[in-house]
C-alpha cells in the first residue's frame, strides 16, 4: 500500500528539496519501500580521475587492474565526470580505451574539466556520444545520468536549462516505484561544497520516485547525506595528478552492490606505484 506524503505541493514547494533532505524527509523511497522485484549486482563508481598526463596512464592502468580483479566481477562502472584535465580528444581518447579496456559496460557524464572552453565540448561529444543526459535499466534498477555542468565554471553554477527539460520530458515516462539512482558530476548532496545554486530544481523531480541513491564527484572527499531511504554521497577523487578536497590522501573508487531496494558502498584504496 502506498503511504501519501504529509505535505501538499504548497508545502514542497516552500521549503524546497534541499531543506527536506536536511530534515530527514523525503517522500519517494518512504512511499513505495521495496518490493521485491529489482534484481541483485555490484558496479563501480568512479569520480575525477583528471587525466592527462604520462603519469596519469600508468595510474589508471593500476586502477584498471584493481577494477578487473574484482570477484564476482562488477556488472558495469559510472564514471561521474573529470575524466580528463584539459577537455582534449587527446586526453580523452586514452581515457576512452582505458574505459573499454575494463571489459564491462561504462556510462560516463561530464564533468567542467571535461570542456575546453565554456563553449566547447565537441571531443567529448565525438567520443562520449549521447553522454549529457541519458537513462538505462539494469535488473530492474533505473539509473539516471545528467549533465550537471556550467562550461568550465567550478562554483557558484546553475544546472542548465536542457537537462531540466530533458527530465521534464523523459520522468514521466519511468517508472517510480523501481529504485532509482542518479548519477551527475555536481554534488546534490544539501551543504556540500560546490553544490549548484539550483541543485534542487533536480531533486524536486524525483519526490515521487524510489530514489535510493545520488552518486556524485567535483567535490574531492567522503561526504554522506541521509534522508529516509536516500543516500547522496560523493568520493574522494580517482586522480593522481590531483589531490582530495578534505585533506585525505587516499585515492580509488567505491566498489557498490545494490541489493534488497538499497546500495552499500565499499572504498576500494588503490596505491600509486
Amino acid at each position: 500500500m502506498r503511504r501519501k506524503s504529509q505535505l501538499n505541493r504548497r508545502d514542497w514547494l516552500r521549503l524546497g528539496a534541499g531543506t527536506l533532505l536536511t530534515a530527514g524527509f523525503w517522500p519517494g523511497c518512504a512511499r513505495w519501500g521495496h518490493d521485491g522485484s529489482a534484481g541483485a549486482f555490484r558496479f563501480i563508481a568512479i569520480n575525477d580521475t583528471h587525466f592527462h598526463t604520462a603519469r596519469c596512464a600508468a595510474w589508471f592502468e593500476r586502477v584498471c587492474a584493481s577494477i578487473r580483479s574484482h570477484n564476482p566481477r562488477p556488472e558495469f562502472c559510472l564514471i561521474v565526470g573529470d575524466l580528463v584535465e584539459n577537455g582534449t580528444q587527446a586526453e580523452l581518447g586514452p581515457m576512452r580505451n582505458f574505459l573499454r579496456s575494463l571489459g564491462m559496460d561504462y556510462f560516463a557524464v561530464i564533468g567542467n574539466h571535461d570542456y575546453v572552453s565554456d563553449t566547447d565540448r565537441s571531443a567529448w561529444n565525438e567520443l562520449f556520444p549521447d553522454s549529457l543526459n541519458y537513462s538505462f535499466e539494469h535488473r530492474g534498477w533505473q539509473f539516471v545520468g545528467l549533465d550537471s555542468t556550467q562550461g568550465r565554471a567550478w562554483q557558484q553554477t546553475r544546472i542548465q536549462t536542457p537537462t531540466l527539460k530533458w527530465l521534464d520530458d523523459r520522468l514521466p515516462k519511468m517508472r517510480p516505484a523501481a529504485p532509482t539512482v542518479v548519477f551527475t558530476h555536481f554534488p546534490l548532496g544539501a551543504d556540500v561544497r560546490y553544490r549548484p545554486l539550483n541543485a534542487d530544481e533536480v531533486l524536486e523531480r524525483f519526490k515521487d520516485f524510489n530514489l535510493v541513491a545520488v552518486l556524485d564527484g567535483h567535490f574531492h572527499g567522503f561526504t554522506e547525506r541521509h534522508s529516509g531511504g536516500t543516500v547522496l554521497t560523493t568520493n574522494r577523487c580517482c586522480a593522481i595528478s590531483r589531490d582530495n578536497h578534505d585533506g585525505t590522501s587516499e585515492k580509488g573508487y567505491f566498489l557498490c552492490t545494490a541489493g534488497d531496494g538499497q546500495i552499500t558502498r565499499q572504498f576500494v584504496e588503490v596505491k600509486a606505484g
